[in-house]
């Protein structure tokens, strides 16, 4: 069973859907689904990668509430382990409100929490050596680990042979590159959403953007785009991975699943290309149902999708 250590951002997230609008005063809208979720770009992974046979070691920062405990319990019956989570006083856990709209979109209602504390003092280095990959979720929304502190994460992993993937949590500022750029020597991949690296970089074209990014360290980029698929690119150049046709309900965790069908893709000896398939599959399963633990049942049904699932076209 392949070890993967899980760094980064821990929520809780409570999701409703379809909302159409916010009703004045105190009066009610009636919806046809409400749930709570393990989400985050960590700890979304985390769950997903469980379900695709991942053995998963979580490392992140929660509140001394209830809310914490309802993340700790929900991932330890995926089997994910846990006791590299450290708990914050103080603060509440991470949480999120998601009012889901009919067309999958997902704006959202946030409270940092305890993400905003994790540091490097908290992190277990000793539980690193054990895996073969290390994934760092949510750069650029840790404080006080991001930049310098998770670039000595990263090299440590890369030093112990670990293969490393780093994913973004991005909402713009005007200092993402230097929170970014440290930590890009040390990652084997770079997957962020397309608009995310957009944001880092501020370019526009995507073959400059593999460049900028490559040329600050990164092995390689993959970016996410939706219904426009993936892209991964290398110093070879670039490779276009199409999304699945599905009945879209919500989009979040879709980063999230697409990383952990990544990574277990890679963790079976695939190229990245294939690698890259299965994260779209994975993705796309996740896009299914409500909430970032949705669609993805276990490994087996997620290769049968990427194996009999239609495509979608890709412009150019």
């Amino acid at each position: 069973m392949t070890n993967v250590v899980s760094l980064g951002i821990h929520i809780l997230d409570i999701l409703g859907r379809p909302v159409t609008h916010i009703p004045p005063g105190q009066n009610l809208a009636m919806l046809h689904e409400i749930r709570i979720t393990v989400a985050g770009t960590a700890a979304g992974t985390s769950v997903d990668l469980a379900k695709l046979g991942a053995h998963v070691i979580a490392m992140g920062a929660l509140g001394q509430d209830e809310i914490g405990n309802i993340v700790i319990d929900t991932m330890r019956r995926y089997g994910i382990d846990t006791t590299n989570l450290v708990r914050k006083p103080g603060v509440q856990t991470s949480a999120t409100m998601l009012p889901i709209r009919p067309n999958g979109e997902r704006p959202a209602l946030h409270v940092t929490g305890a993400n905003a504390e994790l540091c490097y003092e908290d992190l277990n280095l000793d539980a690193i050596p054990a895996a073969q990959f290390l994934h760092y979720g949510g750069a650029s929304l840790l404080p006080q680990l991001d930049g310098v502190p998770a670039s000595r994460v990263l090299q440590f992993a890369k030093q112990h042979g670990l293969v490393t993937t780093m994913d973004m949590l991005g909402i713009e500022r005007p200092d993402m590159l230097e929170r970014i750029e440290p930590c890009l020597p040390f990652v084997d991949y770079f997957m962020p959403n397309i608009d995310e690296a957009r944001m880092v970089c501020k370019l526009n074209d995507r073959k400059d953007m593999i460049k900028f990014f490559l040329d600050r360290g990164a092995g390689a980029t993959i970016f996410k785009m939706g219904a426009e698929g993936s892209s991964i690119g290398t110093r070879d150049g670039e490779t276009r991975i199409p999304a699945y046709r599905i009945d879209l309900v919500d989009t979040t965790g879709c980063g999230d699943g697409y990383c952990a069908g990544f990574i277990t893709g890679l963790s079976m000896g695939w190229c990245a290309e294939e690698a890259a398939r299965l994260g779209a599959a994975a993705g796309s399963l996740v896009a299914t149902g409500l909430g970032s633990d949705a669609g993805i049942k276990n490994l087996d049904q997620t290769l049968e999708f990427m194996r009999t699932a239609e495509t979608l076209p890709m412009t150019a």
